[in-house]
């Protein structure tokens, strides 16, 4: 006779399985900042620039990341941590100086491809960060630095 599953026992399964979960932990290694590779060691921005990667950039696109206190909840921490590979993947600052030029330049491309279009920071990343959501100003102090960087 099959016993009859209630919404308690779901409920129960569930709190029991995420419990299970909060023991597979997210590897949150910080590497050091190299000075020979670091873009923002590298070029040198004025402080305001630096400030803008810093808070709105280096978080998905470094080996610097700042974890919140939500990664240490899992699944949420698997996702951020998926983000935060996923962006260094595509991009990472902390590498900038062992890009080709080639790559750098189309990696500048992209960066200003994505801000002026507002892909960048991403919404899910802003909606926590608030300090990350750019500004007009900022917008365009950033877009300018970038199109900059690219002529030197």
């Amino acid at each position: 006779m099959l016993k009859k599953i209630t919404k308690k026992k779901i409920l129960v399964s569930l709190l029991i399985l995420l419990i299970v979960c909060q023991f597979i932990q997210i590897d949150k290694t910080i590497k050091s900042v190299n000075v020979n590779t670091d873009l923002i060691e590298l070029t040198k921005p004025d402080a305001e620039i630096a400030s803008i990667l810093k808070v709105a950039c280096y978080d998905c696109h470094s080996d610097q990341p700042a974890y919140p206190w939500y990664t240490n909840i899992a699944p949420f921490s698997w996702w951020i941590k998926h983000h935060i590979n996923e962006g260094s993947h595509h991009l990472n600052f902390s590498e900038w100086g062992n890009y080709t030029q080639k790559r750098k330049d189309h990696k500048l491309d992209e960066c200003i491809e994505m801000v002026e279009d507002d892909e960048m920071p991403m919404t899910s990343y802003t909606l926590m960060h608030k300090e990350a959501k750019l500004t007009v100003e900022q917008k365009t102090l950033l877009l300018n630095w970038f199109k900059a960087l690219k002529e030197q």
